[in-house]
């Protein structure tokens, strides 16, 4: 697949897939005889694989380090998961963190009538009080 197609498959720029080769997030693309990027299935599993990660919030450096210890093959293979394992840390941390600030948000749509539009009312009918 070319590049345009593998951007459309994964709804990516051209520009975001040619940035992840350059700094190693890809592996290298093999090009056919007139230098254009020839994608493989393999390669679309990176692809697919970088942007579900991107998507959670994995940071580039790590997933930068993953693929080039995936990369060196069988002899990485605790080291990778250390890094996925810490990735799934982050992850829950930040998961717990909007969580959090979903139920805030939840208090407030609920006390809304109760609470903020009583207040504003009663602003609204003093004199010389301007509401923003």
């Amino acid at each position: 697949m070319t590049i345009a197609e593998i951007a459309k498959k994964y709804g990516l720029t051209t520009d975001t897939l040619r940035y992840y080769e350059r700094i190693g997030l890809i592996p290298a693309i093999k090009r056919n005889e007139n230098g254009v990027r020839n994608y493989s299935e393999e390669d679309g599993n990176w692809v697919e694989f970088i942007k579900c990660m991107r998507s959670a919030g994995v940071q580039i450096e790590a997933l930068v380090e993953y693929v080039a210890l995936f990369q060196q093959g069988e002899s990485t293979h605790s080291a990778r998961k250390q890094i996925l394992i810490a990735q799934r840390d982050h992850l829950i941390e930040r998961i717990a963190e909007m969580q959090s600030f979903l139920e805030r948000l939840n208090s407030k749509i609920e006390n809304y009538d109760l609470l903020l539009v009583p207040a504003q009312k009663k602003l609204t009918q003093q004199p010389n009080k301007r509401i923003f």
